[in-house]
């Protein structure tokens, strides 16, 4: 198993490498003159922000002071997120550069052959004027002196006079000239690079935005055939992935808390991934939870990250902020349907994983159930158990795109309402972001769940 885990790490490394040299090479190496500023700069640059990244990813685990967490942080993560952006406009603008390259070839063609035409089509242009005949100075007769040559020294009789062209000098074409290969290639990098450099930086900033605004109120109406008339309308505020830690802080639980009181929602469920750390460091980030306001109360179940920053400790100080952990247990709500939660299946290798038997096993059937399991992966489970909606979240609905492809391979649901069986699935994506505060092409959300009965 540690041979295997080596050589991912190995792996991961060796790709990562690869991709800094890549973005060194068009970024830096083809835009700049060589021993120049700009290239040092550059180079210096492309060997330290892999370095941030790296302590950015791991200096939370190793129990670095969450003041030097919280200093790698943001350039650490920000980079990763500017260099999968980057690395995929370089690489779209592969295709575009031998493009411009014709366009630039083009043009310069006809702008040859429209000088040529010109040449062809005007009057020939004069000879140049002959210097007069040399004369020796005090000659009574005039007699023409012997033939000088352009340096004044004689040349013998008959030869005749030797001429000199007489025009404008051309100056040797400078290989950096404009028109010239070299020239054409560079502003064909520059363009690329810059026009890269720019689409990224965009897309990250637009992303960043996303995030620290705030997420977006959706709402989603679900049919639950056990559901009895008087529990009909009922809603469930969603919440998952708020990931407090180094970046996102108090103010983004404010924003998290007063979004999710303004809907007055029935019951609450914070479905795992709260917090990246530990109790002490994240204290003050997490008080505004006992500010969450609903006529049925707040419930909590842990996540994977919790797992990573003491479970435990963060089932304790929820608890004293309001917020009701269920931890494979089950509790019934009034109007008519059980809710339960079981632990995230990170905490097996502790021994205090997922128990859909003590969850779910004595419960009576013919009533609703609605289960919070932060991973999506456990629905099959909840299919055996009879549970008719699973609420989940985990996948941030892929977080930044093309990421969205690689959770689908991972996790049954992505984002959205999906039927197994008899038995439903919502995923949230999350109202925070994990690393990098960025999201693109799937935008952080709370989402409000209305039962509807099917008695009703």
């Amino acid at each position: 198993m540690l041979v295997v885990v080596l050589l991912v790490v190995v792996l991961v490394l060796a790709v990562l490498a690869g991709v800094h040299w890549y973005v060194w090479r068009r970024l830096v190496r083809d835009t700049t003159a060589s021993g120049g500023t700009a290239r040092r700069a550059g180079t210096v640059a492309v060997c330290v922000l892999p370095l941030l990244s790296v302590g950015a990813l791991v200096s939370g685990r190793a129990g670095a002071p969450f003041w030097l967490q919280q200093a790698v942080a943001w350039p650490g993560f920000m980079w990763l997120a500017v260099l999968l952006y980057l690395t995929l406009a370089l690489v779209i603008g592969e295709a575009v550069r031998p493009l411009l390259r014709k366009v630039l070839e083009r043009r310069a063609g006809v702008e040859s052959e429209g000088t040529g035409e010109g040449l062809r089509r005007g009057a020939a242009p004069e000879p140049a004027p002959q210097s007069p005949p040399d004369f020796v100075r005090g000659d009574p007769h005039g007699a023409e002196s012997a033939p000088q040559s352009p340096a004044g020294l004689e040349v013998p009789a008959g030869l005749g006079t030797l001429e000199t062209p007489v025009g404008p000098e051309t100056p040797p074409q400078s290989a950096e000239e404009p028109g010239s290969g070299l020239s054409r290639r560079l502003f064909v990098a520059r363009v690329v690079g810059g026009g890269a450099a720019v689409a990224a930086l965009g897309t990250v900033g637009y992303g960043t935005y996303g995030v620290l605004r705030g997420p977006r109120v959706k709402r989603v109406t679900v049919p639950l055939a056990k559901l009895p008339r008087a529990a009909h309308g009922f809603r469930i505020a969603v919440v998952s992935d708020i990931h407090l830690g180094p970046i996102l802080g108090r103010a983004h639980t404010r924003r998290i808390v007063d979004s999710i009181n303004a809907v007055n929602p029935d019951l609450i469920a914070v479905v795992g991934d709260l917090v990246d750390g530990s109790v002490d460091d994240l204290r003050s980030a997490a008080e505004p939870l006992a500010q969450l306001q609903s006529r049925h109360g707040a419930f909590f179940v842990i996540g994977n990250h919790e797992v990573f920053s003491g479970a435990d400790q963060w089932v304790d100080h929820v608890r004293e902020l309001g917020l009701r952990p269920l931890q494979n247990e089950r509790v019934e709500i009034a109007g008519g349907f059980d809710l339960a939660g079981v632990n995230d299946i990170a905490g097996e290798s502790e021994g205090e994983g997922p128990d859909f038997a003590k969850a779910l096993g004595d419960r009576d059937r013919a009533r609703a159930a609605v289960l919070l399991a932060h991973q999506p992966v456990v629905i099959h489970d909840a299919v055996d158990h009879a549970v008719d909606l699973q609420l989940s979240g985990h996948t941030h609905g892929g977080q930044l795109w093309p990421g969205n492809y690689l959770a689908e391979l991972a996790n049954p649901t992505v984002a959205g309402l999906e039927r197994y069986g008899d038995t439903q699935l919502y995923v949230t994506r999350g109202a925070g972001a994990w690393g990098p505060p960025v999201r693109v092409g799937a935008s952080s959300d709370i989402t409000v769940v209305q039962l509807a009965s099917k008695q009703a």
